[in-house]
């Protein structure tokens, strides 16, 4: 008879925490058989979060915060840079959109396996390999010397991005008990109001008096310190994981790049007609293909399935839609305030604050709006006010006062957020605890790609109605920005068709509690 198997009783840091072998599912969550230290026997145990030192659970919140604020920043802090950098670059200020949405597209296609990755690998490997990740694509994005190696490496940060938030905020609900998540979690979303209201003042002061590169450098010592803060402190989860839909990730992921290369080519008169119709269809074709395939594997990468929902299929449909018209307006507004006003980086910064500081400031009231109206009754009404102060940002010209631009821009931060808050919390309506993190998914990934998309559509839109970007004046610049204003008007309004299939009562519950913490 063979010699049973030896178990040390060493257990040091460095050691990995035992094994889990899946056993059953209870009221208290899933159950894991755990090697005894003291033998070779198994015991039926909860894992305990009593095991996370007190130093970690002190950190846990800095460390996903600063991770989120790092994320939240890169999405802003390049706008009222984009003429500078274009200029350093030597391309026209209309081809920097592909360096802007290539980060949000990237997000998208990567924020779906950001759970599997976790659960596989461990919260802290996966956590500090998107840290790094981030942080190794800053710099190669700082040391770029042409813009097809800036897109390059900002698809590269966006890998990075796409798993820091999700498994930040996965460590943090493992770690904290339910009375303490929403405390946790509240301090957690701070930084992603703040990132965004600093990012375009902190562009325009970094390309005012240092160099465009410091931009993306600025990243390189926040980084540095996450990677050890991690090592040192952050918890090691893992999980029994489904297997990966591979196959749903490549369909998935190369046809909505596919999509969006053709919406960035499309305007730059690079490719002939065939060429951009053919890969269209091909785009077509693999987005058809995982359409085809999601339905009919047990764990697919997104579970479509979700969208027999009513109120999920409109929160998710209706934020895309909604999302392709003003996507665009940060990428366009520092393009009118710089080229076609001739105002500075730092004036341009300056003059997207409002927007930002309404988000911020106002937030407070946006429940008891959605409380007293109802979710159909704000989204759909919310959304004519939206397209309509899109329109209304074309009468911005050289003789605008100034304190009515700023005034238009905080009347849109305002509505705007009380849209995303609306459309974030009706996609948990209707759905079950055990599919919430799939609805997340979901949510998240249709989000970054409307962004991604907006972007390109409001680039395509200004390159229809601006002759010469490559030679146009401030005032061929500005009639090119007034008439993308009106489609992206007009798209926003359009939007509204999505939301009027949703009842008055829809949301009910949630309009008064539960997910309204799930706000951006």
């Amino acid at each position: 008879m063979l010699p049973g198997p030896r178990v040390s009783l060493v257990w040091t840091r460095k050691l990995r925490p035992p094994k889990c072998i899946p056993s059953r599912k209870t009221d208290d969550g899933p159950r894991c058989l755990e090697e005894n230290l003291t033998g070779n026997q198994l015991t039926d145990q909860v894992p305990d979060r009593r095991q996370v030192s007190d130093s970690a659970r002190r950190l846990l919140p800095w460390l996903v915060a600063v991770a989120f604020f790092m994320e939240s920043l890169d999405t802003t802090i390049l706008n009222t840079a984009v003429p500078t950098v274009a200029a350093a670059l030597h391309v026209p200020p209309l081809s920097m959109k592909a360096v802007l949405s290539s980060y949000t597209l990237s997000l998208a296609v990567f924020i779906p396996i950001s759970g599997w990755m976790a659960d596989r690998f461990g919260t802290r490997r996966v956590f500090a390999s998107a840290i790094g990740l981030f942080t190794f694509g800053s710099l190669l994005c700082g040391l770029s010397s042409n813009i097809h190696v800036l897109v390059a490496c900002r698809v590269l940060q966006g890998c990075g991005g796409a798993m820091m938030v999700p498994v930040g905020r996965l460590t943090i609900v493992r770690t904290f008990a339910k009375s303490e998540l929403i405390r946790a979690m509240s301090f957690v979303a701070i930084p992603g109001l703040v990132g965004p209201m600093l990012g375009p003042i902190a562009g325009g002061l970094i390309v005012a008096y240092a160099h465009w590169r410091v931009i993306f450098f600025l990243n390189l010592p926040i980084g540095l310190t996450g990677l050890y803060m991690v090592y040192r402190h952050l918890p090691d989860y893992r999980e029994k994981c489904n297997p990966l839909d591979f196959v749903g990730l490549v369909l998935f992921g190369s046809g909505i790049a596919l999509l969006s290369y053709v919406l960035e080519v499309f305007g730059e008169h690079t490719l002939s007609a065939r060429e951009i119709g053919g890969l269209t269809a091909l785009s077509a074709l693999l987005l058809a293909g995982y359409g085809f395939h999601a339905p009919r594997i047990e764990f697919p990468l997104l579970a479509l399935d979700l969208f027999r929902l009513r109120t999920f299929r409109a929160a998710v449909s209706g934020s895309f839609f909604t999302r392709l018209g003003i996507g665009g307006i940060p990428f366009i507004l520092p393009l009118l305030y710089q080229v076609g006003l001739g105002f500075s980086p730092v004036q341009s910064g300056l003059m997207m604050m409002p927007q930002a500081i309404a988000s911020m400031s106002l937030k407070i009231t946006m429940p008891r709006i959605i409380a007293r109206f109802g979710y159909r009754g704000v989204l759909v009404s919310n959304t004519l006010i939206l397209g309509a102060l899109i329109l209304f940002f074309a009468t911005i010209g050289t003789r605008t006062p100034i304190w009515l631009i700023i005034l238009q821009a905080f009347c849109f931060g305002f509505f705007s957020s009380l849209q995303y808050t609306a459309m974030n919390t009706l996609v948990y309506a209707d759905v079950t605890e055990e599919r919430a993190s799939g609805a997340s998914s979901v949510a998240s990934t249709a989000q970054q790609m409307s962004i991604s998309f907006g972007v390109a559509i409001a680039g395509l839109a200004i390159a229809v109605f601006v002759p010469d970007r490559f030679h146009s004046s401030p005032a061929e610049m500005i009639h090119g920005i007034h008439r993308a204003f009106f489609v992206l008007g007009a798209v926003t309004m359009l939007s509204t068709a999505v939301f009027s299939e949703l009842r008055n009562t829809d949301g009910e519950a949630t309009s008064q509690h539960r997910v309204l913490q799930h706000i951006t």
